[in-house]
Formats: structure tokens, sequence, C-alpha cells
């Protein structure tokens, strides 16, 4: 398809098309002529996740182009590759690891793995944001009086478990790396909000199951 069929098809402007293509976010068409190339499924593909990694992620451009050159690296594992483009997410700030709270974090996300039997994750601690995010979470917890450590979130992670067995069984559904990839992208950005609007409204049926309308 030409320029003007695929920003027909995407709902992108020419404009912001070529804008991505002069920032590397998408790959460039295949040239017919001096002024003209030509685009196909990968393009519109890699354009809708563009999109939605800046409109709905909120991403910046150079974000973007990071994680996208992971998700075309194809020299990495799968594993690698994903925990990669994931980690190159705009993240959480670092912790104070000179706050007593987040001291104590630690020794509970720690405690928690341990009771888990987590112990892949245990070996990506010192890399992993989510891990970092994690700890954050929990020291702001007992920062306000609240002791929430590994007791209290066991049986919240293994929910999340059964959650991410589902995530990955989804992803395997999809027939090429860079596919996979892509879709774990995407979860990152899109699923995650419909999980927390899912568990909110969870809690709105249980609320009102357990105390009524008033």
């Amino acid at each position: 398809m030409r320029l003007a069929e695929l920003s027909e098809h995407s709902g992108v402007s020419t404009a912001t098309i070529k804008y991505y293509l002069r920032e590397g976010l998408l790959p460039p068409g295949r040239q017919i002529n001096a002024t003209t190339a030509e685009y196909d499924e990968e393009h519109l593909r890699r354009l809708r996740l563009v999109r939605a990694m800046i409109q709905v992620g909120r991403v910046p451009v150079a974000k973007v182009r990071e994680v996208l050159g992971h998700v075309d690296d194809d020299s990495l594992g799968r594993s690698i590759r994903l925990g990669a483009a994931l980690w190159a997410l705009p993240q959480v700030p670092e912790p104070d690891e000179d706050d007593e709270f987040v001291r104590a974090a630690h020794q509970e996300v720690t405690t928690l793995l341990d009771r888990l039997g987590w112990e892949n994750v245990k070996q990506l601690t010192t890399n992993s944001p989510a891990y970092r995010s994690l700890v954050v979470a929990v020291a702001a917890f007992r920062r306000l009086g609240y002791d929430w450590g590994a007791e209290q979130l066991a049986p919240y992670a293994e929910l999340m478990h059964r959650t991410a067995v589902l995530d990955l069984d989804n992803l395997e559904t999809h027939p090429s790396e860079a596919e996979r990839v892509e879709f774990a992208i995407l979860g990152a950005i899109l699923n995650e909000p419909l999980l927390r609007s899912l568990h909110r409204l969870a809690q709105e049926e249980e609320s009102t199951r357990r105390y009524g309308f008033e």
C-alpha cells in the first residue's frame, strides 16, 4: 500500500507517519521510485503498536525507539528479548536505599519470593523494574503505618502468577517472535489498565454484596 493508504487503514495522518519514519519508529517502505515507497501489513501492525505506546501508554518517542530496538533484536533469546523490551518502558523512580522503610520493604519482598519459590525472579532483583516498583509500593504502605509484607502479599502474588500463565499462554498463540514481543508490550500498556479496571469492578461488586448500596 502507498503512504496515503497506510494512513487510511491506520487512522494516522501522513504527516505523523512521516515523522515516525524520520524518528526510526517505522522501518522504511520498499522504494518504488525516487518519491514513492510501498508499505505492507507489517508496517500497519508496527504503526498500531507505536500509536498505542505513545497515545495510550504516554511513552516518550525516545523510549519507544529503545523498546522497538529490543523488539527487533532477533539475536536475543525470548526471555531476554521480552525482559529488555519491557524494562525499557518508563518505570517508577529508584527507591532510596538509605530509607529505613525501603530496607524493610526489601526484606519483606525477599521473604515473599522465598515463600513463593520464585527463584528465577530472585536472580533478577537488582535489574528488575518490577521488583523495584514493588519495593517502593511496600515501603510507602509501611511509611503510612500499614505493615504490609510477605504474609499479606502472598495471596495476591499467587493470583498474579495465574494471570501471568494466562498472559504467556496467549502470547504463545502468536506465530513470530516479533509478534510475541509486541504482544507483551501491548500487554504492559493495555492489559495492566484492563486488569486494574476489572479489579476495581470486582471490588465494587463485592462491596455492594457485603454492604448494599447505602
